[in-house]
């Protein structure tokens, strides 16, 4: 597989379309920020992609450091860091109350929601991404607090926006497993606003994203990620991908601004640190599954990027999820 599907099979998303709004302008509601919502709709993730996608009409996004992107049909925006923002069509003179949307969303109930001054009708969904806040680092770390494309330029997009619609409009009747692949296309929506992003990155952007389409660096990322626990060196990772060493070292610094086997020993420790929390293995097994042959060496390797030695930081991880739970009332935060 390529860097990008790799990282993404590592990710285990976790997806859902939560809102179907029907709003007649003018109208304006604030959505929180995604540590906010985050235990109330997956309860236990540390982060969430919020995203919406317009339908009919047109509306406009304007985020806590005054960035505003305007939206219309077939346009979805990301915000990859779940940063709060104001979503509005014309000059409301009251805001939607965010608590009252938050409660529906908190019952699950799929039905379209109106609201607005009775004006011009905006039609549009709300969905999130749940991933891991360290594994998702490559592709998301680099990308900016709102991100835009339209899915309506090509066929796959088209298809994909017309089964999110005849989706929602089941998804309020007892067909059984619209709910399952709702969360599905959701997910699929989701990578295929990213593909679109990278197809339309300059030609000297830098960074992960930019590295995989790259085709050495690509293939570098896409071999790393493969096999991240393979007893990598500089020189057999330069013979697979049909490069010398000195200019594998030189391009893969320039998109990433490290050299591979750095890249490798980071990626290494993260994936180290997921299963700290999510498996029983012991600490010596996590090392030797991650490409260490000696613990001492993982031990030091893993306290030196986290700050603590791996059995501490599973203690930590463990009191932290048993301190998160969801809140009984729902009181959405007023302004960004």
């Amino acid at each position: 597989m390529d860097a990008f599907s790799e990282v993404l099979s590592t990710l285990k998303l976790q997806g859902a379309l939560f809102f179907n709004a029907e709003f007649s302008a003018p109208w304006g509601f604030l959505s929180p920020r995604s540590d906010f919502l985050a235990p109330h709709l997956v309860p236990g993730a540390e982060r969430l992609v919020i995203y919406h996608l317009v339908l009919e009409g047109s509306a406009s996004i304007r985020t806590e450091n005054g960035e505003t992107v305007s939206l219309n049909p077939g346009d979805i925006v990301v915000l990859p860091h779940g940063d709060p923002h104001h979503m509005t069509c014309g000059l409301p003179q009251q805001y939607i109350d965010t608590g009252a949307i938050l409660k529906l969303i908190l019952c699950r109930d799929p039905g379209p929601r109106s609201a607005g001054g009775g004006g011009e009708v905006t039609r549009f969904v709300c969905g999130y991404m749940a991933c891991d806040p360290r594994l998702s680092q490559p592709i998301l770390g680099g990308l900016p607090p709102v991100i835009k494309v339209n899915i309506r330029a090509d066929a796959s997009g088209q298809w994909l926006e017309n089964s999110i619609r005849h989706l929602v409009e089941e998804a309020g009747s007892p067909s059984p497993g619209s709910g399952a692949m709702l969360a599905k296309l959701s997910e699929a929506l989701f990578v295929d606003t990213l593909r679109r992003y990278i197809a339309g990155l300059p030609a000297e952007q830098t960074g992960w994203l930019a590295g995989t389409r790259d085709p050495m660096v690509g293939k570098s990322l896409a071999l790393l990620h493969s096999r991240p626990e393979h007893a990598w060196t500089i020189a057999e990772l330069a013979r697979e991908v049909g490069l010398s060493r000195s200019t594998l070292i030189e391009r893969f610094s320039r998109y990433l601004s490290e050299p591979p086997m750095t890249y490798l020993a980071k990626w290494r420790l993260q994936l180290a640190a997921r299963a700290l929390g999510a498996t029983s293995h012991s600490v010596a097994q996590i090392a030797a599954e991650v490409g260490y042959e000696s613990e001492a060496a993982f031990n030091r390797a893993f306290k030196r990027e986290f700050g603590a030695p791996p059995a501490r930081f599973r203690k930590d991880l463990k009191n932290d999820s048993a301190a998160i739970r969801p809140r009984a009332a729902v009181s959405a935060p007023t302004g960004i």
